[in-house]
């Protein structure tokens, strides 16, 4: 049997950090999650950049979105990673449902240079949030002391969390409890 798929009997959920077009296109990333028990997948925008800047993947869209006009770099790039995040969030919604919402979710990060920046971290994760509209997205958010309340913030709203950046205990700790207070949050206005 596939070890990957046997992880599945043991409570593990393999998630895969890389992304790029063709992953999604070529039908590779349904394969994964059919045959391999594939459960999620990850980005940033490192991974992004490689996918763009290493392929040929992004051409089509990368002329077509300078033929509308100048478009800043950041709008470029949330463009084609919006829409990647959005195919991918569309293959494993599969896993999502027969799951009941355990697995089966793609994640977007916030912009890295949001790190020290709690308001801004906010904004443009739930930004990021209205412009994907599919459920079984993650925002990815720091776990730097700015995140915390990020987190709590943004959980207390519904919105799907991945934190990164956990380099300690004490940092990890903070983030749980961020997380179970957002979680309190909600359900005092009603959330599920």
């Amino acid at each position: 049997m596939n070890p990957l798929v046997t992880l599945g009997e043991f409570g593990q959920s393999p998630w895969y950090d890389n992304i790029r077009r063709t992953l999604i296109s070529s039908g590779e990333l349904k394969d994964l999650v059919d045959k391999d028990g594939l459960k999620g997948v990850t980005s940033n925008p490192a991974i992004f950049e490689k996918a763009i800047a290493g392929s040929n993947d992004y051409n089509e869209a990368l002329e077509l979105s300078l033929g509308e006009g100048d478009m800043d770099v950041k709008a470029l790039y949330e463009s084609l990673a919006i829409r990647d995040i959005q195919d991918a969030a569309d293959v494993l919604s599969g896993v999502y449902r027969d799951t009941k919402k355990r697995d089966g979710y793609v994640s977007l990060e916030v912009s890295p240079y949001l790190a020290n920046d709690t308001a801004g971290t906010i904004e443009e994760a739930l930004r990021l949030w209205k412009q994907v509209r599919s459920p079984n997205v993650m925002i990815k958010v720091p776990g730097t002391p700015e995140g915390i309340p990020a987190i709590r913030a943004l959980i207390a709203d519904g919105i799907n969390i991945n934190v990164t950046l956990l380099f300690s205990m004490a940092a990890y700790e903070e983030v749980a409890d961020a997380y179970m207070g957002g979680l309190e949050d909600l359900a005092k206005v009603g959330g599920d």
